[in-house]
């Protein structure tokens, strides 16, 4: 994947405005019971960045109410290095500011908090009508970067997530409680600075993905490629954490994101979306498809599966199902989101049409899958609203006043 402008170019651009329109025009009827905030979080760079990853973050939300779509706002998460651009994430004396972020990949509420998330800095806490209130520390106990994908136990309401850094310690595991109270914070082993961007959760087991994509400075993206770095996957039980990390081998790829993870008696079985190879330093043709790991614990030997090969990225299951053997997953495509039945095997698609292009959908209990979706023709915006059960057409679709450019990830937060 070769560094390019296409993040200024298209649907790719940022926007320039923030906004703020009430009462929003819909064709089809929302169901009653959304009631809530879609929000969702992407690069907008206000100058000219280097790589999509890099940019400013900006929150792009609408408001669901009693059938009606009551707003749509779109701001940007003021951080400190955003309203200080001279504020550094590393300081002359190489301790990390935490604090300098641009907080432009995810948004997760947990225990009264919402959190717009980077993963090289702390998560920054924001309203649901998008005001940013500040850098957010768990109390003063976090003291390391935290990923942009934490995962939120359905049983227990507890929230897990990692840091990671390019100096050691490379990679810190932390759990909180319930309430939000950080009360686990553990190095984990590791053999250097991998890019971890995502993991998984089971009922009894935390899921480490360590692969080749490390971190080598230079210009632009400061990954790259090592045939060297063995590629495998971490398994740590979740309630022994003083435990061993179990580690497995696996064929060299590159993950971003993993759509679930549950148990299966001695095994352990994992969706995500594989690259084969990823590089930023030199062109490399590897699309990204669904695959399935099945971890044997007792033998020790992994099982490595394609489950298609239609490239795909932004895997979601709903998450009150996270890390149970959920039978529903969707993935986004470059006209379509995908439903796969991961039971039987089957799948289902909802092609949106030539020059329309959805963005990660996110689901919405009980059955609705909610994503912003690009009109080429019109270079404008939609919210649109399907039924997950069947998918042959929206049940509605909110017009926008403004694009909303591709972005990462977000979340339906329910009143």
């Amino acid at each position: 994947m070769a560094t390019t402008t296409f993040h200024l170019k298209g649907n790719y651009a940022p926007v320039h405005d923030e906004l703020t329109a009430y009462g929003l025009p819909v064709t089809g009827a929302i169901p009653p019971e959304l009631n809530g905030w879609y929000l969702r979080n992407g690069p907008n760079p206000r100058e000219e960045s280097a790589h999509w990853f890099i940019g400013d973050g900006m929150i792009h939300g609408v408001r669901l109410e009693n059938g009606r779509a009551a707003w749509y706002r779109n701001r940007w998460v003021r951080t400190r290095s955003f309203e200080d651009p001279a504020v550094q994430e590393y300081r002359e004396d190489g301790t990390a500011d935490r604090t300098a972020s641009v907080a432009n990949t995810h948004i997760v509420n947990h225990a009264g908090k919402t959190l717009a998330l980077v993963e090289n800095a702390l998560p920054y806490e924001v309203t649901h009508e998008l005001e940013t209130v500040g850098p957010y520390d768990f109390n003063g106990k976090l003291t390391t970067a935290m990923t942009a994908h934490p995962k939120i136990c359905p049983e227990t309401g507890e929230l897990h997530f990692f840091g990671c850094d390019w100096q050691e310690p490379y990679l810190t595991y932390h759990r909180t409680d319930a309430r939000g109270e950080l009360e686990l914070s553990r190095t984990i082993d590791v053999q250097g600075p991998t890019m971890m961007h995502d993991f998984a959760v089971t009922s009894r087991h935390v899921v480490f993905l360590e692969l080749p994509l490390v971190f080598a400075p230079g210009p632009g993206m400061p990954y790259d490629w090592d045939e060297g770095f063995e590629a495998r996957i971490g398994v740590l039980p979740r309630h022994d954490p003083r435990a061993r990390v179990r580690w497995f081998p696996i064929d060299p790829c590159a993950v971003f994101h993993t759509l679930n993870a549950h148990e299966a008696g001695d095994s352990i079985v994992l969706y995500a979306v594989r690259y084969r190879r990823l590089s930023w330093n030199e062109i490399v043709e590897s699309p990204s498809v669904l695959w399935r790991w099945t971890i044997d614990l007792r033998t020790g030997s992994v099982r490595e599966e394609q489950v298609d090969d239609r490239p795909c990225e932004f895997p979601r299951i709903d998450d009150r199902f996270m890390g149970l053997d959920v039978r529903y997953g969707h993935v986004t495509g470059h006209d379509a989101i995908v439903r796969y039945d991961l039971h039987s095997g089957g799948s289902t698609a909802f092609e949106f049409g030539a020059g329309r292009t959805p963005s990660e959908a996110v689901f919405a209990p009980p059955n609705w899958l909610i994503a912003y979706v690009h009109d080429r023709a019109r270079d404008g915006s939609d919210l649109m609203i399907l039924d997950a059960t069947d998918l042959r057409k929206p049940v509605a679709t909110v017009h926008l006043p403004a694009r909303v450019p591709q972005g990462f990830h977000g979340n339906w937060i329910a009143d």
